[in-house]
């Protein structure tokens, strides 16, 4: 293990920050995210639990009004709304003259846009991947990343990617691995993918051909609106975030450790009826506490059932401020984020969210699957499962040449969805000689929220 620990490193792990944001959940997904197979079964290893119906959640919660020494639950304005629009558009799609579909078909949508007059609807042909192309002759995009807004009604087994061609031929690939937004409840969010990869010879931003828009999927059809792309400066730097999902002592005993020693601090995301049953192999809400002292941030995971399933939307809400009070009530700083558990979201599930929290996920892949800073939708981060040492490694060294942030997810060293310790501990290592700078969910979204652009 490296003796040399950045001063600035071990500054942040003694700062202490108050939470605002929200993440994505459990029973991740392993999916090959290259040529888009079908075994995508999600990985469920150690993530059992019992069952969390409604009567559950309203059973001896009492009503969901603030109490003593708990504040209003409900955030000051609608994050989703707010950041809505980031940076300057480069493509409204109301002219789509400018764009060749060349592979699939596509059309003006009237009926469903996410602003202006028209979307771009995109299907497959059978299982045949979709490609669309413009021109980008004249536009410079030298440290500049791309966002669009992006609904469908074929999600999970689907890739969606931004691939920029200079006039030399060489290429850059903006890749969203997967899509966890439920059907049939869908609707708008937006993307705003890192780096995938790029041609041995770097392609020149300013001297640009075309840009695509590539739909790669597995299934017998898939269905694609895009809207809304736009442009956003890059920060100086690339980022790293480490979120452990459940509350494991795997945590606690072996992971903090580590990450004392490197000077990281990380975040956490319990579940508060597994921490209230005091189960077993479940770090206590003290031990959770000894964390946030320590610079960890513990943020909301909540009730385990997947959201979407609930078919009520009052019983959504109900969940979603007992849920936060839980965390608020037992001192916990980063109350205003989420991870959805299971990776579970849908339109009506996001809509009651955005009242409760600022910012959180996820749309999680098995492969690399980061996000720009300053233009992520705030409800709808991607992050990557930290099932694979060589597939962490990629992702911190996409973050660092690309000035992009990696969202990496761990749940307990015994799991299909968790390298072994002493992977993790070279992770670590790699990151710490990485040029990436470790952050919480304070950290991202300072930088999202503050005007760059």
């Amino acid at each position: 293990m490296s003796q040399h620990r950045s001063t600035r490193r071990r500054f942040l792990a003694l700062s202490s920050a108050a939470g605002i944001t929200g993440i994505a959940g459990c029973a991740d997904r392993l999916n090959s995210v290259t040529d888009r197979s079908d075994d995508d079964d999600e990985t469920n290893a150690g993530n059992e639990s019992d069952s969390e119906t409604d009567a559950d959640i309203d059973d001896g919660a009492g009503p969901a009004a603030p109490v003593d020494g708990v504040p209003d639950l409900e955030t000051e304005y609608n994050s989703r709304e707010q950041y809505r629009q980031p940076g300057d558009q480069l493509d409204d799609f109301s002219d789509l003259d400018a764009w060749e579909v060349v592979q699939g078909s596509g059309e003006a949508d009237e009926d469903i846009v996410f602003d202006g007059d028209q979307s771009f609807r995109l299907e497959s042909d059978g299982e045949a991947n979709i490609v669309a192309q413009r021109s980008l002759e004249g536009e410079d995009l030298t440290e500049i990343d791309l966002s669009f807004a992006v609904r469908t009604t074929t999600p999970q087994n689907i890739t969606i990617n931004l691939r920029l061609v200079d006039q030399f031929g060489s290429a850059r690939v903006h890749s969203l691995r997967e899509i966890t937004y439920r059907e049939p409840d869908v609707g708008w969010f937006r993307a705003s993918p890192g780096v995938f990869e790029q041609d041995d010879y770097e392609p020149a931003m300013d001297h640009l051909d075309r840009l695509e828009i590539q739909v790669l999927h597995s299934m017998d059809e898939a269905e694609v609106w895009v809207d809304d792309l736009r442009m956003h400066d890059r920060p100086d730097q690339g980022y790293v975030m480490l979120v452990w999902d459940d509350g494991f002592t795997d945590y606690y005993e072996t992971a903090s450790p580590l990450h004392d020693e490197f000077g990281f601090r990380t975040v956490q995301a319990p579940v508060p009826r597994w921490t209230e049953q005091g189960r077993d192999g479940i770090m206590s809400t003290a031990e959770l506490l000894e964390r946030q002292d320590e610079g960890d941030q513990i943020v909301v995971h909540g009730t385990h059932d997947p959201i979407h399933e609930y078919e009520d939307e009052e019983a959504v809400e109900t969940r979603l401020r007992q849920d936060k009070r839980w965390f608020i009530q037992n001192g916990f700083e980063g109350a205003n984020y989420i991870v959805y558990p299971h990776n579970s979201f849908d339109k009506t599930s996001l809509e009651h969210t955005a009242q409760y929290h600022y910012c959180g996920g996820f749309n999680q892949a098995g492969d690399v699957n980061t996000t720009s800073v300053y233009g992520f939708d705030p409800l709808v981060l991607p992050r990557t499962i930290g099932h694979d040492l060589d597939i962490s490694k990629r992702c911190v060294d996409l973050a660092a040449e690309h000035n992009q942030c990696t969202i990496l997810n761990f749940h307990a060293f015994d799991q299909d969805n968790t390298m072994p310790a002493d992977d993790y501990e070279e992770l670590l290592e790699h990151i710490d000689d990485a040029d990436v700078e470790v952050i919480t969910f304070d950290d991202l979204w300072e930088m999202r929220t503050e005007p760059h652009y």
